[in-house]
């Protein structure tokens, strides 16, 4: 299921993992801290991946990772930081894990600590997309995430600003669609494809399969767009 890593890397490359662990080392002595290198890993995943799958599996493995240890904010911090860092913006990326205290002695997110010395490992997977990626068949997300609910609830507008400074933008929506459906009803207006979106409101990521009313947002309030480079126009 994990893929073959191949990177391309500066300075002391990341660790090729290809799942989540935390440890807590036999020493709390201080480590040193580098900056979040500015740069994207390139892999290649021994069987190739749709956008959706690798979506679902970065889902799986975000959903779980609290599991392993560690702290539950640590891991939102990671998860927060990982999203910017593929978006290229490396400044918030930055803060966000100097916000949570986090330190990345080799620079980059495959192997960071909190500040009370617990280990935290991120897969490359959930860093950056493979180099041999496939598309999807239909080329359209999955109808399961993104069909239209038979109750769609009540009717809504919320306000989206996009990391690629476009104006902001109100999205009409039904309370009772999941953001699945709602970053596929953006793809239809902008044509940025789902799996290059990531939706943050109140500092929280909200993942694709949360029901809109169960997000909270409140009336005029901003949902942050974060986008992803689109790879495929490198390929």
């Amino acid at each position: 299921m994990g893929g073959c890593i191949g990177i391309t890397r500066s300075r002391s490359g990341p660790n090729e993992e290809s799942s989540g662990t935390v440890s807590r080392p036999n020493s709390g002595g201080l480590r040193k801290n580098q900056s979040l290198c500015h740069e994207t890993i390139r892999w290649k995943s021994d069987v190739p991946l749709t956008e959706g799958q690798l979506r679902s599996k970065r889902d799986e493995f975000w959903d779980t990772a609290p599991a392993f240890e560690g702290r539950k904010e640590i891991w939102d911090a990671l998860r927060a930081a990982a999203v910017a860092a593929e978006a290229m913006d490396f400044q918030l990326a930055q803060a966000i894990l100097d916000g949570a205290s986090v330190s990345v002695p080799n620079g980059y997110l495959t192997e960071c600590y909190d500040e009370w010395g617990t280990r935290y490992q991120v897969p490359i997977y959930c860093l950056s997309s493979p180099i041999n990626m496939v598309k999807e068949a239909s080329g359209r997300d999955s109808p399961a995430e993104c069909s239209e609910p038979v109750d769609g609830g009540a009717a809504m507008a919320l306000r989206l600003r996009l990391s690629t400074g476009a104006p902001d933008m109100d999205l009409p929506v039904c309370s009772k669609h999941t953001i699945a459906h709602c970053k596929a009803k953006l793809h239809s207006l902008v044509n940025i494809s789902p799996c290059r979106q990531r939706w943050f409101y109140g500092g929280r990521l909200l993942g694709d399969r949360l029901v809109l009313e169960d997000a909270k947002v409140t009336p005029g309030y901003v949902v942050q767009v974060i986008v992803a480079p689109d790879d495929n126009r490198h390929s």
